[in-house]
């Protein structure tokens, strides 16, 4: 029983994280990253003022790298010890379930690199701009790993704040999840589209 409780509220911490404070994240990073279709300085400009933000590298930790941790690690427990819920949700659903878990592997796999493409390697002195990700971008197999790894990366959102609405009880009929799956896919698409628009913008 105690272990169950322990699930539920693991669970709960676990979903809100996807959307507070990891989805919001994301959509910031993006229009950030899309200011690039508007020019190098344009780029540089909104970046340069994120990196100028006050105690920057303790609000990574806390709004970012902690949760982004703590949500891969739970995620991929998941993604390997759940289920299917068949006769519980429809047969689209379970599908989306399936590609939840492997977008979910395919964004932390992501995420890992491109930390070490952009972040770490400020630590080591290069300056995050519109050239760093230029330089990574011109290599077709980088471009490519890139926009795939964005829709993963935005589906995985999108298709998360349907199982957040519904992990909390916000969504309980079966016509307000229907609904809200055609809404997930609206934003999976402009997001998607804002995203990968971005990362072309670099090459």
């Amino acid at each position: 029983m105690a272990q169950s409780q322990n699930q539920f509220y693991l669970r709960r911490l676990h979903s809100l994280l996807g959307v507070i404070p990891l989805g919001a994240f994301l959509l910031v990073h993006l229009m950030v990253n899309h200011q690039a279709t508007q020019g190098v300085e344009a780029f540089n400009k909104a970046a340069g003022f994120m990196d100028s933000l006050p105690f920057l590298y303790a609000l990574e930790f806390i709004m970012i790298y902690i949760p982004i941790l703590y949500h891969a690690i739970y995620g991929i427990y998941i993604a390997f010890t759940a289920t299917h819920n068949i006769g519980h949700y429809s047969y689209t659903r379970n599908w989306l379930f399936l590609f939840q878990r492997i977008s979910g592997l395919l964004t932390f796999l992501f995420v890992m690199i491109h930390l070490w493409q952009t972040r770490i390697q400020k630590l080591f002195g290069e300056e995050v701009n519109y050239d760093m990700i230029h330089d990574i971008v011109t290599n077709p197999f980088w471009l490519i790993f890139y926009i795939v790894c964005i829709i993963a990366v935005v589906f995985h959102f999108a298709n998360g704040l349907w199982s957040f609405l519904v992990t909390w009880g916000i969504l309980q009929s079966p016509k307000s999840q229907s609904v809200f799956t055609w809404i997930s896919l609206i934003i999976f698409i402009v997001v998607s589209y804002i995203g990968v628009s971005a990362i072309l913008a670099f090459v």
